[in-house]
C-alpha cells in the first residue's frame, strides 16, 4: 500500500478551509455571545466573542411577544406543508423527464426550461394570485414559487445518471407500472437528492419574507421572519427615543432576535450535510 504524503497543496487547501471556517464562525459567535450577555455590557460594546454576565433575559424578552409565537406556528406550517408539496411536485416532474421512453421528451425539456429564463414578473404574478383568491391566505406564501425548475433539473440529472435505466426497465419487465417502479425501485435509491431537496425547501420556507410582504396584509398570516423584522424595527425606533434602560434592552433583544431566527436551521443542517454533499456530487459524474 502506497502511503500518500501530505503535500504543500494539501496544506494550502486545509489552511484555506480553516480561514473560511473562521470567517463564518466569528460573526456567529459574536451574535451568540451578545444574545446571552448582560444588556448593559452589550449596549456599551464590551462583549466580544465570549459572553459576559450570562443571562437568558434577552431570549425570554423576545418570546414575551404573542405575535412571535404565532409567527413560529405559521412558519412551521409553511415549512412542513410547503416543503412536502415542493418535493412531491418536483419529483413528479423530474422523474418523467429523466426517462428515455418519454414521448416528446425534447419538447417537454424545452417547455419546462422556458420559465427559467422568461417570467411574467412581479405584477403579473400578483394579479394571478389575486385572481385565484389567494391574497391574505396561507397558500399565498406556499404556492407561488413552489416548484423550482432549477431543482427539477438537478433531480432529473441525478435520476438519469445515478440510477441505471436498465434497473427500471427490469422492474417493468417484471410487471411493475411506472408509478410502482418509482416508489419501489427508484425512490429508495434517491435518498441523497431527496434530503437535498428537503433542505432546500426548509431553508426557503423558513426564510420566507418577500411573499408575505406582497400577498399578505393581515398579520395573522405573517411568517416568523416578517414578525421578527417588525419587532426589530419597532425596538430600534422606540429605543432611539426611549430611556437608557430601554436602549440597553433593545440592544440585547436585537441579537436575541437574530439567534432565534437562525438557530433551527443551524441545528438542522449538520444532520443533512452528508446527504447534501453526496446528492450534489453523484449526479455530476456519469459512469
Amino acid at each position: 500500500m502506497i502511503e500518500k504524503k501530505f503535500s504543500s497543496f494539501d496544506f494550502l487547501v486545509v489552511l484555506l478551509c480553516v480561514l473560511v471556517s473562521v470567517f463564518f464562525l466569528i460573526p456567529l459567535l459574536f451574535v451568540i455571545s451578545n444574545a446571552f450577555s448582560d444588556p448593559l455590557l452589550v449596549y456599551r460594546g464590551k462583549v466580544g466573542l465570549l459572553p459576559i454576565g450570562i443571562t437568558f433575559n434577552n431570549i425570554l424578552e423576545v418570546f414575551k411577544d404573542d405575535s412571535l409565537i404565532l409567527g413560529f406556528k405559521n412558519t412551521i406550517f409553511y415549512t412542513v406543508v410547503g416543503t412536502t408539496l415542493q418535493v412531491v411536485l418536483q419529483f413528479s416532474v423530474a422523474y418523467p423527464l429523466s426517462r428515455k421512453d418519454l414521448k416528446f421528451k425534447t419538447f417537454w425539456n424545452f417547455f419546462f426550461s422556458i420559465p427559467m429564463f422568461v417570467s411574467g414578473g412581479m405584477i403579473p404574478t400578483y394579479l394571478v394570485v389575486k385572481g385565484l383568491g389567494l391574497l391574505n391566505t396561507s397558500w399565498a406564501i406556499i404556492i407561488p414559487g413552489c416548484v423550482g425548475l432549477y431543482n427539477v433539473i438537478i433531480i432529473r440529472t441525478y435520476l438519469s445518471t445515478a440510477i441505471p435505466y436498465s434497473l427500471t426497465e427490469a422492474a417493468m419487465l417484471d410487471g411493475c407500472g411506472p408509478i410502482k417502479t418509482f416508489f419501489y425501485v427508484v425512490f429508495p435509491l434517491c435518498k441523497p437528492i431527496f434530503c437535498v431537496m428537503i433542505l432546500y425547501g426548509v431553508v426557503g420556507y423558513w426564510n420566507a419574507y418577500f411573499n408575505s410582504i406582497i400577498y399578505t396584509s393581515d398579520d395573522k398570516y405573517w411568517p416568523l421572519q416578517r414578525v421578527l423584522s417588525r419587532m426589530l424595527v419597532k425596538t430600534q425606533s422606540s429605543g432611539s427615543i426611549g430611556s437608557a434602560e430601554y436602549l440597553m434592552r433593545a440592544e440585547g433583544m436585537k441579537y436575541a432576535i437574530i439567534l432565534v431566527s437562525s438557530l433551527p436551521l443551524l441545528v438542522m443542517y449538520p444532520f443533512f450535510q452528508k446527504y447534501f454533499e453526496k446528492g450534489m456530487m453523484v449526479g455530476s459524474i456519469k459512469g
